[in-house]
């Protein structure tokens, strides 16, 4: 049985949003859709003399949902689960039986209480699946899939991913690949040398391997290479993918600590969501010394 995409609710528009992408996307790919509402544990209490009304209206409210879901998307079968516990616990529960986790971008509260802008990254950090963050408002555009690549093996996981979807959806793909120079003052004070040619160059190179081999796997895929020369990434991906129909990013890339879940990028570029963006799970590759 295919695995459901679970999308979070609390009735806001920005949750709204996030289902109506999460409907689109499983009409699309024929897979389930699950509807969480989510309270924390302390206001179910059997002390709480609310805690029975507290429930109600979370049901209530994932009815409502499952009936309007139901009127969008008529040939998506579409569950709803009340869940109990703190924005972590329920992901990490949510991770074991889901394929994708959705949620809205500008929603003031989603699991327990918390802005969204704290979910989303608990989420895309926790999430041991592609996290998918969908802003209130999409740009003019909607053709294309935009992923960043940095040069590590890590990365290339999103590139194929993005490739995926790309091949999918019948979009064009590009890839980018930014970095930031020292300051001019700085630039001034260094003696003369090659190294700012042969740090381009050697991005250039990247920026080819990253997509080396694309083009057998997905043969109607038009592939883009992009190379910004003096950008913060974060910026330049947001860039890129304003009329994008997608933008891919790894959880985490070159340089990351280990036990930092989420990347400095992503956690910029999901502060500016540009257009439905999914975080993928990067899986840590073991280097041989």
């Amino acid at each position: 049985m295919s695995k459901p995409i679970v999308v979070g609710t609390n009735g806001s528009a920005g949750s709204e949003a996030a289902l109506a992408w999460a409907l689109e996307r499983a009409a699309a790919y024929k897979l389930p859709v699950t509807i969480i509402h989510a309270v924390d544990d302390r206001w179910i209490s059997p002390d709480f003399q609310y805690h029975e009304l507290i429930r109600q209206a979370g049901m209530e409210l994932l009815q409502k949902a499952q009936a309007d879901a139901r009127g969008q998307a008529p040939g998506v079968e579409v569950d709803i689960q009340l869940r109990h516990g703190s924005g972590g616990s329920v992901l990490r529960e949510v991770s074991k039986e889901a394929s994708m986790v959705v949620v809205g971008e500008h929603d003031k509260h989603w699991m327990d209480g918390g802005p969204l802008t704290d979910r989303a990254l608990q989420i895309a950090s926790a999430a041991e699946i592609p996290a998918a963050v969908i802003p209130l408002k999409r740009g003019a555009g909607n053709s294309g899939v935009v992923v960043g690549v940095d040069g590590s093996e890590e990365s290339l996981q999103a590139v194929d991913f993005a490739a995926s979807e790309a091949d999918k959806g019948g979009d064009e793909l590009t890839v980018v690949l930014a970095f930031r120079r020292p300051s001019r003052w700085v630039e001034n004070q260094l003696p003369k040398s090659g190294l700012a040619e042969s740090i381009l160059e050697e991005d250039r190179i990247v920026l080819a391997e990253s997509v080396a081999g694309l083009a057998d796997k997905y043969p109607d895929v038009v592939v883009h290479q992009r190379l910004e020369t003096d950008a913060d990434p974060a910026r330049a991906l947001v860039d890129a993918a304003k009329d994008a129909r997608l933008l891919v990013i790894g959880s985490r890339g070159r340089g990351g600590f280990s036990r930092m879940m989420l990347g400095s990028t992503a956690h910029a570029v999901l502060l500016n969501v540009p257009c439905p963006t999914i975080v993928t799970r990067v899986h840590k590759v073991k280097h041989e010394d």
